[in-house]
C-alpha cells in the first residue's frame, strides 16, 4: 500500500483537477499535461482528450463522487471549483461540503497533497458584506487574522485542514485576485466580460465606459493570470516550501485602471473617442449593458462568431463587484517569493494574449 506521505517518491504523478473546465482549472490542465503528468479532469460534463481523462461527477452529490472516484488513485488534488448561492450561509454549506465530500471520496487514494484556490474575499469579506467593516490594511498579507464574518473560503479551508489531518496529506491554499484566463460559461470572467462590452459598444458607436468606482480608477491594484496561478499551485504541490502553507498569488505588477482601461480599449479596437473613464459615480455594467446586450446576436452575425448566448460570455455582476470596490486593493507576494516562487507576468500582456485566444476561438471580433 502506498503511503500518503509527501516523502514518498512517485514515479508517476497523477493529478485530479476539480473544476477542470473553469478558468483556473483549464490553465492547470494545460500546465500539468505540458509537464508530463497523468491528468484526471472532474466536472459535471467532463470529456476525455488524448492527454486528459474526464471524470463525470456532481460535486454536490457525495454518492456520485464516491462512485466516480472509487477506482481512481490520484497523488495530487487541485480544487478550483465553487458554486455561487443566494446567501453566504448557503455558500458556506454548499462549498464547504463540496471540498469535504470530494476529499472523503478519496480516502482510499494515495493522495500526497491537495491544493485549494480561494481569493481575496479572504481579506475583503463575502459578497453580501463585501469590503464592509474592518479589514486588514493593504497590501494584504497571508498572516492577517480571519475577519469576524462568515465566509465560505474559511469553511473550505477548514474542510481541507481536517481532511489533511485525517488522511495524512499536505495542503496549500492559493489566494488569487481577479483571475485572467481562458474559459467559456464561467461565472467570474472579467477578461471576456470586458471584451464583450467593447464589442457591443464599438458595434453601436456608444461610449466604452469604465464601470467602477473612483477608488478603483485612481488607486493601485493588481490581478492574477491563470497561468501564474497554475504555476504556483504545481510548485506548492511538489516541493517542501509549499507544504501546509497559504499563499497570495498575483502577477507581480501593479497598475491603475485609469492607465489600463484605454489600453484594453486599444487592444479591443475601440476608437479612442469612445473611451470614457470614471466621471462622478460608478456606472455598473449590469445597468449599462441592460439595453445593449440585446444587440449581441447582430455582433455575432456580423463577425461570424460562434456563441450567440451572451450569458455564457459576460458576467456583468462579477466585474461590477471587482471594479466597484471603494478601496485600493494591493496584494503582497513576499511570502511565496521568499519561499522560492518567482514567476511574474505583466497584466496588460496577459489581457492582450487572452483577447487573441478568444479571437482565435471566434468568441469576440
Amino acid at each position: 500500500m502506498t503511503s500518503n506521505s509527501n516523502d514518498t517518491i512517485e514515479t508517476k504523478r497523477t493529478a485530479l483537477v476539480v473544476g477542470a473546465s473553469g478558468i483556473t482549472g483549464s490553465a492547470l490542465v494545460d500546465r500539468l499535461t505540458e509537464d508530463g503528468w497523468e491528468v484526471l479532469a472532474l466536472s459535471r460534463s467532463a470529456a476525455s482528450t488524448e492527454k486528459v481523462r474526464g471524470i463525470v461527477a456532481d460535486l454536490r452529490d457525495p454518492e456520485s463522487l464516491k462512485a466516480a472516484l472509487a477506482s481512481e488513485n490520484p497523488t495530487h488534488v487541485f480544487f478550483t471549483a465553487w458554486q455561487r448561492q443566494a446567501t453566504e450561509a448557503e455558500n458556506i454549506a454548499v462549498n464547504g461540503a463540496m471540498v469535504r465530500d470530494l476529499l472523503a471520496a478519496l480516502a482510499h487514494a494515495p493522495v500526497q497533497h491537495a491544493a485549494l484556490v480561494t481569493g481575496l474575499k479572504h481579506y475583503l469579506g463575502p459578497f453580501e458584506a463585501y469590503a464592509a467593516g474592518e479589514m486588514p490594511d493593504t497590501p494584504f498579507r497571508e498572516e492577517s487574522e480571519r475577519l469576524d464574518t462568515p465566509n465560505f473560503y474559511y469553511a473550505q479551508e477548514d474542510e481541507l485542514f481536517a481532511a489533511a489531518a485525517r488522511q495524512r496529506f499536505t495542503w496549500s491554499v492559493h489566494r488569487s485576485h481577479t483571475v485572467i484566463g481562458h474559459a467559456v460559461g464561467n461565472a467570474m470572467n472579467m477578461g471576456l466580460t470586458i471584451a464583450v462590452q467593447a464589442a457591443l459598444t464599438k458595434h453601436l458607436g456608444v461610449p466604452f465606459v469604465f464601470p467602477g468606482s473612483e477608488a478603483q480608477w485612481n488607486g493601485l491594484t493588481d490581478m492574477t493570470d491563470a497561468g501564474v496561478l497554475a504555476e504556483q499551485m504545481v510548485w506548492a504541490s511538489t516541493g517542501p516550501a509549499g507544504r501546509n502553507e497559504a499563499f497570495n498569488i498575483v502577477d507581480g505588477d501593479i497598475f491603475r485602471w485609469r492607465w489600463m482601461w484605454p489600453r484594453l480599449a486599444e487592444m479591443l479596437g475601440v476608437p479612442a473617442g469612445q473611451v470614457v473613464g470614471f466621471e462622478g459615480e460608478a456606472r455598473p455594467l449590469e445597468v449599462q449593458m441592460k439595453q445593449l446586450e440585446q444587440h449581441w446576436p447582430a455582433v455575432v452575425a456580423e463577425h461570424d462568431l460562434v456563441e450567440s448566448d451572451i450569458s455564457r460570455l459576460a458576467s456583468w455582476w462579477h466585474t461590477d463587484a471587482d471594479l466597484g470596490r471603494e478601496m485600493e486593493v494591493v496584494t503582497d507576494m513576499g511570502k511565496s517569493r521568499d519561499a522560492g516562487f518567482l514567476s511574474f507576468r505583466r497584466t496588460d500582456q496577459a489581457f492582450a494574449e487572452l483577447f487573441e485566444r478568444y479571437r482565435a476561438d471566434r468568441l469576440i471580433p
